[in-house]
């Protein structure tokens, strides 16, 4: 039962949008091959502003994923990407369908 997620705010460095819809895009495939990442979301909030939303069963499939390819890609490619440092937030899942 998913009970763990991750909300991580990104925000893009000015006229690096496509870039990070492109990272965004491609992460896909990386998250693709975690077993215990659940779901997860890339969305755009605003025209320089994204996050990723991901879920996961426990605290060990979540720790998975920190410890991944996406989140060492995402740190890799931050300081070109990002005009800040990503905002990476633990969160309990209260209720999911």
């Amino acid at each position: 039962m998913i009970s763990k997620a991750l909300w991580v705010e990104l925000q893009a460095q000015p006229g690096k949008e496509d870039d990070v819809e492109a990272f965004l895009n491609s992460a896909k495939a990386l998250v693709e091959s975690e077993p215990g990442t659940r779901t997860w979301y890339a969305v755009k909030l605003g025209p320089a502003s994204y996050a990723i939303f991901d879920t996961f069963d426990d605290e060990s499939g979540r720790d998975a994923h920190l410890a991944g390819e996406v989140a060492k890609a995402l740190m890799n490619q931050a300081p070109d990407l990002f005009a800040e440092q990503p905002q990476i937030n633990k969160v309990d899942v209260l209720a999911a369908k």
